[in-house]
């Protein structure tokens, strides 16, 4: 992958609200041009107002509300800036033969492209970026001082704050120094796109464009006899709704800090992996009877989490579904969509699938969706069923779905010929092979076994945590 610097502005910072006022100030002097320029018409309204009033305020959104973990979205309103200078150089009179009007775009998309890549990282050298900037400054700076009339006079002031406030921004941003990695354009809020894939992974994701489509199933039984040991020592040590899903449920994660790109997820046909952020997901109801109400549940978990972080994760989260009267925010959301006409509805959901394909979701909906997260876990042990193949939902990226059947005998030959006894739960995997390939999910699966056999290395964390490829 592309080295890069990470930069950010901190609103504790003084210079990040002096840049902030002077974008305030630009787009106060875009509106009092606009209100001094009477009979304007529609191409007039578009170069000198909205195009420039939407660079200084998205500009003031990235500064103030993103600048700490995003400000390379600052490319954004340097993309606008560099539309409405190239749209203004244009008018200048040794551009009036059209063959050479295409200059100034030229010229503006090359400075876009050192201001995109000063801001996103890629280039080291700011200081470029911040000549540049000068020199466009010093140019407005001396145009306004040449133009004739007070409203021409204001549009000129608003150009050369909005590059002031941009110049600013090159110059005073720091440089992330907590040796975290730090989100760029590709990636999306719930996930770092990975970037170092062999080819045959990347193109795979365009062959198989539906997570169903892409589904591998495989049901692996799982000896009860050290789990259930291990079930009753957590319960006399004072866990006593310890049970089966939490030992797999942590054995999951354990194979997550040793093999990280269980963690991964695809989305957009782009692959992203969620690093230490390992979300599970699971359907509970708040009373074991036909009618009462599903709900679900997420959990964020962490490679390091031993048994009882999880457990104490998990029932807290359960506690709090089934002794909260009031519906949780999935269900206020879903009940939201139950009030929109069939017909509506249906491009309303075509219109939250678009948004996130392209990673547009706002966060609080995929905090809330059970369909966006590293694992869906179901159990039919309490209702004493076989597991279920549960299909991989297309909506969401959900990369893993794992279903718990109830305990079960066979009775077996042991080493000396004589026939014994055995207790077994069988799991359903169905994966998304698309993440990663078989040989890998085989490799964990080996994992998940080797833990479940000696489930009492859960009680501690891991000795080390792998961390995905960039």
């Amino acid at each position: 992958m592309e080295k890069r610097v990470s930069y950010y502005l901190s609103r504790k910072c003084v210079l990040t609200w002096l840049i902030a006022i002077v974008l305030a100030a630009s787009a106060g002097c875009r509106i009092a041009f606009y209100c001094g320029w009477k009979g304007a018409g529609s191409q007039t309204v578009w170069q000198y107002l909205i195009l420039p009033l939407a660079a200084n305020l998205t500009a003031l959104l990235v500064v103030l509300v993103s600048g700490k973990e995003r400000l390379y979205r600052m490319s954004i309103p340097a993309a606008l800036w560099a539309a409405v200078t190239a749209l203004r150089i244009e008018k200048l009179p040794i551009y009036i033969v059209p063959a050479l009007r295409v200059l100034p775009w030229l010229l503006m998309f090359a400075v876009f492209i050192v201001l995109h890549k000063t801001f996103a990282g890629t280039l080291r050298c700011r200081w470029l970026a911040a000549l540049i900037l000068v020199g466009e400054l010093a140019m407005e700076c001396v145009s306004s001082y040449l133009l004739n009339g007070a409203a021409i006079l204001i549009s000129a002031v608003a150009s050369a704050l909005m590059t002031l406030a941009l110049l600013l921004t090159v110059v005073f941003m720091k440089k992330q120094t907590d040796g975290k990695y730090h989100a760029t354009w590709g990636d999306r809020s719930d996930g770092r796109r990975v970037r170092t894939l062999a080819p045959i992974t990347y193109v795979g994701a365009y062959i198989m464009p539906d997570r169903v489509g892409a589904s591998n199933h495989i049901e692996v039984p799982f000896d009860l006899d050290a789990i259930e040991k291990y079930v009753h020592e957590k319960r006399k040590q004072g866990m006593p709704s310890f049970g089966i899903t939490h030992v797999l449920l942590t054995a999951y994660v354990r194979c997550c800090a040793q093999y990280p790109a269980l963690n991964r997820f695809v989305a957009g046909q782009r692959i992203y992996s969620r690093d230490d952020d390992i979300q599970f997901s699971m359907i509970v109801k708040k009373d074991m009877t036909v009618e009462a109400p599903d709900t679900a549940i997420k959990l964020h978990l962490n490679p390091a989490d031993t048994a009882e972080d999880v457990y104490r994760k998990f029932d807290a989260a359960v506690d709090e579904v089934k002794n909260s009267p009031i519906d949780n925010s999935l269900d206020e959301v879903a009940a939201f969509f139950t009030k929109i006409p069939g017909v509506l509805l249906k491009f309303v959901i075509w219109i939250l699938k678009t948004m996130d394909y392209f990673g547009l979701l706002p966060k609080f909906l995929l905090e809330v969706s059970p369909f966006h997260g590293s694992v869906f876990f179901t159990s039919m042990g309490s209702l004493g069923i076989p597991p279920v193949t549960h299909h991989l939902y297309d909506f969401g990226n959900l990369p893993a779905f794992i279903a718990v059947g109830c305990k079960r005998r066979a009775v077996e030959l042991n080493a000396d010929g004589v026939p014994v006894t055995k207790k077994y739960v069988d799991c359903t995997f169905n994966l998304d092979e698309r993440a990663v390939d078989g040989f890998y999910y085989a490799t964990v699966l080996r994992m998940f076994q080797r833990i479940v056999r000696h489930p009492e290395q859960l009680d501690s964390p891991p000795e080390t945590v792998v961390h995905d490829v960039p």
